[in-house]
């Protein structure tokens, strides 16, 4: 079995501080960070018991195509991409806000609207509409940033009223958001793509605001495929996404779904590789181009070799 990266724990001399997330373990620096997209995978907000070979490589280059194909929209934190797993960049302040974007009916919203809610964070929602129905526009539907359990809903109002972001700066984030969710909607049409949802993460520099953290990748983005939405949504069918679901509906199938007393499945050495392959296909799909595997960049040294050496040269 192919080895994959599953925790960092490394000592950097100018290392100021260190994070982990679910996937991503994070080293501050001075004035900057140094991302590490893990090979950790999560569902149901847990973190399961194996991780997927290149499934680190996979959402780090994704992220690093877009971050750089929409830097003409904002400026990005991105300064340096010195290994498959790994972003170096501006250390920024965080927006305590994510900036959440619907193009359809799906999810958290669905569910709501289901429930008879005819607003999402202060943003009325049209009658008439069934799961997965394209919103007549875009809508945006913030959600605070939890630092454990899940994100909260909240309004444009109440951000600028209890002061989470000055009203100048909030309207800047939806510009940003409405452009970024504009560019990534074309660059997945291309792709046979339906760009359904997703977030973005926002940080002040110097007075200046930055794209942070990653975009459009599958952790992060919800994606259709474009051929037969139609039809399925006509026929009422359920529609065909490009996501990590099928995890998800792995783990159900198995008798799991995160509630207190359920153990994960065991994950055979046959359904890692399995994970893995449709983590590569995701990539394809998403860029067009074959996922090319580089099995030296497994290795904790070489992510801990090239961070160090950014740092020591610049």
């Amino acid at each position: 079995m192919q080895t994959a990266i599953k925790n960092t724990h490394f000592n950097f001399d100018k290392c100021t501080g260190f994070y982990a997330g679910k996937v991503r373990d994070v080293y501050f620096f001075k004035d900057k960070l140094a991302m590490v997209t893990s090979d950790r995978i999560s569902a149901f907000d847990v973190i399961l018991p194996k991780a997927i070979p290149f499934k680190g490589q996979v959402l780090n280059k994704i992220a690093a195509m877009f971050l750089e194909s929409t830097k003409d929209i904002v400026p990005n934190w991105v300064e340096s991409v010195p290994h498959p797993n790994v972003i170096i960049g501006k250390r920024c302040k965080p927006y305590p806000i994510e900036m959440v974007v619907r193009g359809y009916l799906v999810g958290h919203a669905w569910r709501e609207y289901k429930a008879g809610k005819r607003t999402l964070c202060g943003v009325p929602l049209p009658e008439g509409m069934k799961e997965n129905d394209k919103f007549p526009t875009p809508i945006i539907t913030p959600a605070t940033k939890a630092e454990e359990g899940h994100d909260e809903d909240i309004s444009r109002e109440e951000i600028i009223v209890k002061g989470l972001v000055p009203e100048k700066e909030y309207t800047q984030l939806e510009e940003y958001t409405l452009s970024l969710f504009k560019k990534g909607t074309e660059i997945a049409a291309k792709a046979g793509l339906i760009l359904v949802d997703t977030k973005y993460e926002f940080g002040n520099y110097n007075g200046n605001i930055y794209l942070i953290d990653e975009i459009h990748t599958p952790d992060s983005s919800r994606y259709f495929y474009a051929e037969g939405y139609e039809e399925r949504q006509k026929n009422g069918e359920r529609q065909k996404q490009l996501s990590k679901e099928f995890v998800r509906e792995w783990l159900i199938e198995n008798g799991f779904q995160g509630k207190e007393g359920q153990e994960v499945p065991e994950m055979r050495d046959g359904f890692v590789q399995h994970v893995s392959e449709r983590y590569m296909e995701l990539y394809k799909q998403i860029t067009g181009k074959s996922f090319e595997k580089d099995a030296h960049s497994l290795s904790l040294s070489s992510i801990e070799q090239a961070i160090h050496q950014y740092f020591t040269t610049n």
